[in-house]
């Protein structure tokens, strides 16, 4: 199908155009001209644009400038959330609904759920969102849950124009199989019960700058589709290049190469756009050691690791020592080197025993940290502590190993000491982080699941064997996702002493 005729379908009468569309393709294009076209014509009601992540939501907003006045982006969990709000006393929610999600264990999900029975029980709630928002643009539609697909087809069915965007390729997920087998086949009964299906296939993202890796990346997404081996033996394309070398790391999420086989690689890192992909967020951070730190880790616009700080805080008020272990649990998510037997011990038992015995060198300056918490046992004293530790990993030698590696998070867990209480101020730090919009450096390492949506000149994907790429759906999905993200260059680091199933070699 030609981009003429998925223009066509989005812009016909068709309540439900469904458009499979690979990565590169011209799906935002596609999605946001079509906001823009239409969305001055809606009269009272809004064209909404719901994506999965806040980068998404910045890639349309750009796109759509000029717009913002009937054109509404935001996440499908904001929009969730809002509902959840508006309708907290049916659903026998708290207040602050957002703070409750970040507290409960799987909270989304459960607000997801307890949404989705709203609008099943309730169709009026639906027509008065389909009144607001006559048409919906859902992007990245293989990413939705089973509850977030029934909010979509709640609001289908109150009257919604629907369009949906999705790459069953880009399904990556840390769900069940069980899940990922019935996201499939939502796909497929989405595609059977579509008034239109269109569908993308040209590599637009390559044209003019690569367009011979462009196709052969097409090529490899249906290599992998259909459940073979990506060829590198012969007729590479310009800009790929298969680099040969052996994970020797004895850690499980290590990353170390015999001296005679690291040069290319690092070679490689030192061009002035670079992003290296790996599967695993423990990975990020051994492989920031051995580019020797000259690589800033893409932290994305996620903070897990605050989010569970600001709810421990919540839950751990008045308790000092419960505080200083949530504290130590943090600083092993967002760095090295403060462990337990090295540092966190001892700033545990300080917090423990209120700080009250005389002491020296290392452990005086872990009496310090947690006497902030012992002093005000909640998230300011936590805040405190942390930006005590930041000075002291500045300017004492003992704490020289500590490193941090996700230096945003670090400083947004300081900037909790501002607020009255840790819900709203990670609340507070979220939304100024979504108008902030942050940008990916021109040096990177991130995991892959965290680089969709983005796009490179330059991807090293390492490390590329067996235990990173075996032979299932979710690893032919996340190798693709990978891939695709390099727009001029992209190496493949492998293994032939553990080779991916995925690869001929």
């Amino acid at each position: 199908m030609s981009d003429a005729s998925v223009a066509e379908g989005l812009r016909s009468d068709a309540r439900l155009v469904v458009v499979e569309a690979p990565g590169g393709c011209g799906k935002t294009y596609q999605g946001a001209s079509y906001a823009s076209d239409v969305a001055p014509g809606l009269g009272g009601g809004r064209l909404l644009i719901l994506t999965h992540t806040n980068a998404a939501c910045d890639v349309f907003a750009s796109r759509t400038r000029g717009r913002s006045r009937r054109v509404e982006i935001r996440t499908i969990d904001g929009l969730i959330g809002e509902i959840a709000a508006a309708y907290r006393g049916a659903l026998g929610l708290p207040e602050d609904v957002g703070a409750w999600a970040r507290r409960e264990p799987s909270g989304y999900d459960r607000l997801a759920q307890k949404v989705a029975r709203l609008l099943t029980a309730n169709p009026w709630i639906g027509r008065c969102l389909a009144w607001r928002y006559p048409i919906v643009i859902c992007d990245e539609h293989q990413d939705a849950s089973a509850d977030q697909h029934e909010i979509v087809m709640s609001l289908y069915h109150a009257g919604s124009r629907v369009r949906v965007f999705a790459d069953p390729m880009q399904m990556i997920f840390n769900g069940t199989q069980a899940e990922r087998t019935a996201a499939e086949q939502r796909w497929v009964e989405m595609k059977a019960a579509a008034d239109r299906f269109e569908e993308l296939d040209q590599p637009h993202r390559w044209a003019g700058i690569q367009p011979t890796l462009g196709a052969w990346i097409m090529e490899a997404r249906t290599t992998l589709r259909d459940g073979g081996q990506i060829d590198l033996t012969a007729n590479l394309p310009s800009g790929l290049s298969v680099h040969i070398a052996e994970n020797t790391s004895p850690q499980r999420t290590g990353f170390r190469v015999a001296a005679n086989v690291s040069q290319p690689i690092y070679a490689r890192a030192n061009a002035q756009s670079m992003l290296v992909l790996t599967g695993q967020n423990d990975r990020v951070t051994a492989l920031r050691g051995f580019f020797n730190r000259r690589l800033t880790v893409w932290e994305g616009h996620v903070r897990e690791a605050l989010s569970d700080l600001a709810a421990h805080c919540t839950a751990s008020q008045g308790d000092a020592e419960a505080l200083a272990r949530g504290t130590l649990t943090f600083m092993g998510r967002v760095a090295t080197g403060f462990s337990p037997t090295a540092f966190g011990n001892r700033f545990v038992q300080e917090a423990q025993q209120g700080c009250a015995k005389t002491c020296n060198g290392k452990p005086q300056h872990l009496q310090a940290m947690a006497r902030h918490i012992v002093e005000t046992p909640d998230h300011r004293g936590v805040a405190k502590a942390l930006d005590h530790l930041r000075g002291l990993i500045a300017g004492e030698s003992a704490f020289a190993e500590v490193r941090v590696h996700h230096h945003r998070e670090f400083a947004e867990a300081i900037q909790l000491c501002r607020f009255e209480n840790a819900d709203d101020g990670f609340a507070e730090i979220a939304r100024r982080r979504t108008h902030a919009r942050p940008q990916i450096p021109s040096k990177a390492i991130s995991t892959i699941h965290k680089a969709k949506g983005l796009e490179f000149e330059n991807v090293m994907v390492l490390p590329c064997d067996a235990d990173n790429f075996s032979n299932t759906k979710a690893s032919r999905d996340r190798l693709y996702v990978a891939i695709s993200r390099a727009t001029r260059t992209l190496m493949l680091v492998v293994s032939k002493d553990k080779p991916s199933p995925l690869f001929k070699l």
